[in-house]
């Protein structure tokens, strides 16, 4: 197997990271003049080359036309796209893509409806359509033999025997990951696509040549089948269907280009445009392969058909890929846990909320508990807790007053965070209180001996622990004489780099509802709650001010605010690096390539990589606290780190390896 990192790549390059990019196209087609075909072909495969793409994708038949009917049949017509094949064939020397490219191909006293595969002068091979639609518009049986009907695996085109099979997978031997099979346009539309045993043999690209005629709402049905077959086949789904130029003696074509990667869209074309563009899109193979990696169903799957997987050929090319940079042109979400779009952003906060808010309902019903307890900071996370009980006692039909929120001022604690404090549990009509933890932290810190009780300013970790500890304690005993329990606040992001008081601290509840949500989540959660006025204009007016605060432990006195993210790092940042290392498992460096794409219009190199070396180091060195996590509910998908479910780890592991790999595969600086 090639190396996961390839020697000599500029580290700005996404060949480097396990990346490739693929291009499509739907030329103008001129029916029945492949001669002409070629030259539009051309065009966009030399523009793909100036791109760097691997591979270019054209439509079906998009040498000759799809609607021309018996024209198909006619020897000068066949001639001449065989020509045109040759033509192709002579061209690839001088360009790095390869060619993806819809022909008729005779053999075997039949004629198939091909997709032809070209690199770097040479023909790779040929994957007929297995699957021809002969009903409405459609008449393909008409003209054409089914892939399926021939036993052969060579075809002699433009002089010289070439690979010919639906079952062939074409893998490059110098890029770890990258392997990739072709199906033609009615393939996806069967009950079982080629493309499915595609991707159990081992492609994790599925290219699908498509002369698909536009309808109303047909574009929307090919975009949910190349969804649910990326997403089932975990694999990526890049479809190119004809447009202009087409014959519209019956019908009209659109050129939809789309590509999807594991159900989520990366790329999309203009439809019924009169002068196609070329459509790009940077698909994550290494990703891919590394999600197979965890999915059992998917290895359980291919052990089903393991008889037939053994029919399958694989056809192997050297990519070559250039060593020049070549930053990602796809969009990456700067917060993956929440998303950009709002229409989807506010269904995913409509969806996290209501996960938290069942989850703490179930637990009360269960515990048969008529009270919680919250400690309420004026900060984001126990605003949050707060509000998810809220909304579970009024689920329930529980009076509010039954929560009972306390405010524990200490020896930093400021005027505005306690204000936004008192100013929440009054809107939201809970038991409020108030007890000040400082003369008890006071007393300990006299009892420890601690320089901070005599005055000196010595804010140490047992100085902070101190009052994280009495805040945490008082609650478990206001619990116990209330005949309630403690409702968390800790959330995922502070878990992750070990930022929470262990044991009898913020790290410990009878119930955490914030467990498995991230910093980043929580500030949108508590915006969404607000802008939705569930409780009212003043709690929502409260919950804006909350949201917009710094985020501070407000543990060391002082004139300057006490700063957590100048401690650990941008939450931000830290969010997008526990993401890709803990749901995908990427190497470092990889994920340092993602973070500078996303993010280096606001940070530069060298802090992006200060703080992935401080994530790694304290992810590692924290995990005894998750080990020992209070239930709450998992929230977003691969993001929740209980040792119970998605994240099991030993306390004493060593982040050597994950220093070592940044070190070694990432710069220290970028010119």
């Amino acid at each position: 197997m090639a190396p996961r990192r390839s020697s000599g790549k500029s580290f700005e390059s996404l060949y480097t990271h396990g990346f490739v990019r693929v291009a499509a196209c739907a030329p103008v087609v001129a029916p029945a003049d492949p001669a002409a075909n070629v030259e539009a072909i051309l065009k966009f495969w030399r523009e793909a080359d100036a791109e760097g793409a691997a591979v270019l994708l054209t439509p079906e038949l998009s040498l000759t036309g799809y609607a021309i009917d018996d024209l198909l049949l006619q020897t000068p017509l066949l001639d001449a796209a065989e020509a045109a094949i040759a033509r192709l064939k002579a061209e690839s020397e001088k360009l790095f893509p390869i060619l993806i490219v819809g022909a008729p191909v005779r053999a075997r006293g039949a004629l198939f409806n091909c997709a032809v595969v070209i690199h770097r002068g040479e023909i790779l091979g040929v994957a007929p359509k297995t699957f021809l639609p002969n009903y409405r518009e459609y008449y393909e049986k008409r003209h054409f033999a089914s892939g399926a009907d021939t036993e052969e695996d060579v075809v002699r085109l433009c002089g010289e025997y070439v690979g010919f099979g639906a079952d062939v997978i074409f893998t490059a031997g110098d890029h770890a990951d990258f392997a990739f099979h072709v199906e033609i346009c009615e393939d996806f539309w069967a009950p079982t696509p080629p493309s499915t045993m595609g991707a159990l043999a081992g492609a994790n690209i599925l290219f699908n040549l498509s002369a698909s005629n536009i309808t109303v709402g047909k574009a929307e049905d090919r975009a949910v089948l190349c969804d649910s077959q990326s997403r089932r086949c975990c694999a990526a789904y890049v479809f190119a269907a004809a447009g202009n130029g087409e014959s519209t003696t019956d019908l009209a074509w659109d050129g939809q280009i789309v590509a999807y990667e594991m159900s989520e869209k990366i790329a999309e074309g203009e439809r019924f445009a009169r002068a196609p563009k070329l459509v790009l899109a940077d698909i994550d193979v290494e990703r891919i392969a590394q999600e197979r990696r965890r999915l059992s169903s998917f290895r359980d799957a291919a052990a089903r058909v393991k008889d037939e997987l053994i029919k399958w050929g694989y056809i192997t090319f050297d990519l070559g890929a250039p060593a020049r940079p070549a930053p990602l042109k796809r969009a990456l979400d700067r917060f993956p846990f929440v998303p950009d779009d709002p229409a989807k952003r506010d269904r995913d906060c409509f969806e996290a909320y209501n996960i938290q808010v069942s989850g703490l309902a179930k637990r009360i019903e269960t515990t048969n508990s008529q009270r919680v307890v919250i400690g309420v900071s004026g900060g984001l996370d126990s605003t949050h807790a707060l509000i998810v009980a809220a909304r579970a006692f009024d689920l329930l039909g529980l009076p509010r007053k039954h929560i009972i929120g306390v405010t524990m001022p200490g020896f930093a604690t400021s005027d505005a965070t306690k204000t936004n404090a008192w100013a929440l549990m009054k809107a939201l009509g809970i038991d409020a209180r108030e007890v000040s933890i400082a003369p008890l932290a006071q007393r300990m810190l006299e009892d420890l001996g601690h320089p901070a009780a005599r005055g000196e300013p010595v804010y140490d970790i047992a100085y902070e622990n101190v009052q994280a500890g009495m805040r945490t304690d008082y609650l478990f005993r206001l619990a116990n004489t209330e005949g309630g329990f403690v409702v968390g606040t800790g959330d995922l992001s502070e878990l992750a780099l070990g930022w929470c008081t262990y044991g009898v601290g913020d790290h410990m509840s009878h119930y955490n509802v914030n467990g498995g949500a991230p910093k980043t989540l929580i500030q949108h959660l508590i915006r969404w709650v607000a802008a939705t006025q569930m409780f009212g204009a003043e709690a929502s007016k409260t919950l804006e001010s909350i949201a917009a605060g710094a985020i501070s432990p407000e543990l060391i006195p002082g004139e300057t605010v006490q700063s957590t993210e100048a401690a650990i790092g941008p939450y931000e940042l830290q969010d997008f690096n526990l993401y890709y290392i803990t749901r995908y498992g990427l190497a470092p460096s990889k994920v340092l390539f993602l973070a500078w794409n996303a993010w280096r219009e606001k940070y530069d190199y060298a802090t992006l990589k200060h703080w992935l070396e401080v994530f790694i180091a304290r992810f590692f060195a924290n995990q005894y606290k998750r080990s020992a996590v209070p239930n709450g509910p998992k929230i977003v998908s691969g993001g929740a780190l209980s040792p119970r479910g998605d994240w099991r780890m030993p306390s004493d592991a060593s982040a050597a390896a994950w220093l070592a790999e940044l070190k070694q595969n990432a710069p220290e600086t970028l010119d």
